[in-house]
């Protein structure tokens, strides 16, 4: 039975309206994302990439300090957080009223980063598999929750792509832990149906034209293709020439629900989500 369509959440005590599309810009303080253009280590280019992103109309920054994708090997907690602390710092002086969300799969670092700096949103991977805390750790902090589908660990969900039927899987793998979730007390639950994560290049571009079947569930969704491998793999390129399918997909991703689309590219993500508006406008006027 398909459940009306949540498109509020709680950030820091003011409702956001999700049913216009919200940017999400990426910044990596890692050494190792498989996307060269959105790591910032240096506070220079930190300071530099946050004004560009917030400049460029980004409505959320997604900080993560523990490369997530495929094959990565895992980053101490204690190193994590050092990288996290630093990027926050920077953060919060040149963007102070930034909505932030923070990838990570570690239940106290969410609590950490949450209580010692405000961050708004936790966005993590793992959708609870990789700390048994971190639904707890969400009721407990009051804040939106980013639950993605994926399996394994970044370092194995390349070997687990095994599906008898996908979209059956993905709601049930969704439908079983916001239950869980909401039974805790989380309010604000946004889906990550995880693209690039356990997942082969077809699986992918199925679960892009399957979408709308996420939104039985009525939860907000957030698509996170941006770069990725099923792109720049199909297409014979790399990572740095993959902007063109990214920009792609996002329209796609924008006309079968999305509500968030995370990206590596703001400006060229403001111009698509604001062509988007204008065309629904004109459908819904026809």
């Amino acid at each position: 039975m398909l459940q009306a369509l949540q498109n509020t959440i709680n950030v820091g005590g003011t409702l956001m309206d999700l049913s216009t599309p919200k940017v999400m810009g990426i910044l990596n303080v890692t050494p190792d994302s498989f996307y060269e253009g959105c790591r910032a280590m240096a506070d220079e280019e930190m300071e530099r990439r946050v004004r560009q992103m917030v400049e460029e109309g980004a409505d959320i920054l997604d900080v993560g300090a523990c490369s997530t994708r495929p094959g990565a090997e895992e980053v101490s907690a204690s190193e994590e957080w050092k990288r996290l602390k630093h990027a926050l710092e920077i953060l919060r002086r040149v963007a102070p009223e930034a909505i932030v969300s923070i990838d990570t799969f570690r239940a106290e670092i969410a609590r950490r980063c949450v209580e010692e700096y405000g961050v708004h949103l936790i966005n993590d991977i793992s959708g609870g598999e990789l700390d048994p805390d971190m639904f707890g750790t969400i009721a407990k902090l009051g804040v939106p929750y980013i639950l993605t589908h994926s399996k394994g660990t970044p370092k194995t969900m390349q070997q687990q792509v095994q599906y008898t039927h996908l979209m059956t899987e993905i709601l049930q793998y969704f439908g079983s832990k916001t239950q869980q979730l909401h039974e805790m007390g989380v309010k604000d639950v946004i889906l990550d149906p995880g693209f690039g994560f356990a997942k082969t290049m077809e699986q992918n571009y199925h679960l892009m034209g399957h979408l709308k079947d996420l939104q039985v569930l009525g939860l907000p969704l957030l698509v996170g293709i941006s770069r990725k491998s099923m792109i720049f793999r199909l297409l014979e390129t790399s990572p740095q020439e993959a902007l063109n399918g990214t920009t792609m997909l996002n329209t796609l991703a924008l006309c079968r629900g999305a509500n968030i689309l995370r990206v590596h590219d703001v400006k060229e993500c403001v111009e698509v989500v604001r062509m988007y508006n204008m065309m629904k406008k004109c459908w819904d006027l026809a």
